[in-house]
């Protein structure tokens, strides 16, 4: 990763793992006040960081404020992919990652979206790594090399 400042390794790494491992355990995806808390460290470095892991693509800001939107696959607010896994409720920005948060998980899990052609409700059930009932299809409009082109769209 290219560093664009004075913040090491050591801190992007602290952050990052923070990060994940705050969405992972908690379903919550941490803010930079709460991150500079838990970590002991000043706000202004972890604003620093996280631009600095936005701009690897490790994570993605929400524009304008330097809060974080999402830490892939979870998304920091609500959205149409819900997944239900080990008593909480994790947030997808699309149905990839939805299926990303089960597979980084490990965890049974039930993904309810919306069909994205008709508003209808879907069910998909993962089992044991095993997609047990789906509904629809999976559809991909944008190439994934061209996501990150606008990630806030695909």
């Amino acid at each position: 990763m290219v560093q664009t400042s004075d913040t090491s390794d050591a801190v992007l790494r602290q952050v990052r793992l923070f990060v994940f491992r705050q969405a992972a355990d908690t379903a919550r995806v941490p803010q930079p006040r709460e991150i500079a808390a838990a970590l002991g460290r000043p706000q202004s470095e972890v604003e620093e960081a996280l631009r600095q892991l936005a701009a690897g693509k490790v994570l993605i800001l929400a524009p304008n404020d330097g809060n974080i939107w999402a830490a892939n696959p979870f998304c920091a607010v609500p959205s149409p992919f819900r997944v239900e896994t080990r008593g909480k409720t994790y947030w997808g920005i699309c149905i990839w990652d939805a299926l990303g948060i089960v597979a980084t998980l490990g965890a049974d899990a039930v993904i309810r979206a919306a069909c994205g052609d008709c508003s209808e409700p879907l069910l998909l059930k993962i089992k044991a790594g095993k997609l047990t009932r789906s509904e629809g299809i999976i559809h991909f409009a944008v190439p994934a090399h061209h996501w990150w082109d606008n990630i806030g769209y695909t």
